[in-house]
């Protein structure tokens, strides 16, 4: 048998993690270090590979219970290595150092066990109930690996030179750095998109360190009661723009 597919073979690497090609992530598992995975990425294995889908500490299930961010894990252990992608979306390794990094939890594919995560949350400058926003804060020393729709733009930003981000892109960013929730100039317009540019909530972040953000905005339809609150409304949350990540992932 031939045909064009027998090019696209498996790229061998010492690394742990190994992006195959731009949507396909290889990772090497030594039978010490687990890696924990997003539910419904596996798409392939080989060796003695062992899933936990029911990964989850007390605390984790609280958290997500009571924001609506977090992680559905599944933890992969023994020797081999796992083939993980999700959505045909585009994967990034990140190599988390002292500072920390701060996330969309539905731009998750996979980090090393090691690494400690805990939500956190970013308010908006009204005050309004329901209207921030809960992120993920990754720390200690370890791995990440990000998804993104389409390629994604680094921003640097620094103490003369801040950057706002709509909150339908942003991916991840520096854990060190100020953020907050802003949309329109008038509170009284906080209920509604920006006037007719359909801009709407943005964070803006100051400091020193880095910001990524995807080319896509997956929104809901405009108006659209998708989940309880304002923050599912317009997009943040599990219920709105990155939402719709999660859920197509947990469907799988």
């Amino acid at each position: 048998m031939q045909s064009p597919l027998f090019a696209y073979t498996e790229q061998q690497s010492q690394d742990r993690y190994a992006v195959q090609n731009p949507q396909l992530l290889r990772v090497a598992l030594t039978g010490q270090d687990d890696v924990l995975a997003r539910k419904g990425a596996m798409v392939a294995y080989q060796g003695l590979i062992d899933f936990d889908g029911e990964y989850q500490s007390h605390g984790q299930r609280q958290a997500r219970a009571r924001t609506g961010e977090g992680l559905d894990l599944m933890r992969c252990s023994g020797q081999g290595t796992v083939y993980l992608a999700n959505l045909a979306q585009y994967i990034h390794v990140v190599e988390v150092e002292q500072e920390g990094m701060t996330v969309d939890s539905a731009y998750v594919l996979a980090l090393d066990s090691s690494l400690h995560t805990e939500v956190i949350a970013v308010d908006s400058q009204y005050g309004i109930s329901g209207s921030g926003k809960y992120q993920l804060n990754i720390s200690g020393r370890g791995k990440v690996a990000l998804m993104t729709s389409g390629q994604p733009l680094m921003l640097q930003i620094t103490p003369d030179k801040y950057v706002n981000a709509d909150a339908d892109a942003i991916v991840a960013w520096s854990s060190s750095l100020r953020v907050q929730m802003q949309a329109q100039t008038h509170s009284s317009g906080v209920l509604r998109r920006r006037g007719n540019t359909g801009e709407g909530w943005e964070l803006s972040f100051l400091g020193q360190g880095f910001a990524l953000v995807q080319p896509s905005e997956v929104m809901p339809p405009q108006n659209a009661q998708i989940g309880q609150g304002m923050a599912a409304q317009f997009g943040m949350g599990q219920h709105g723009a990155h939402g719709q990540n999660q859920n197509n992932a947990w469907s799988r």
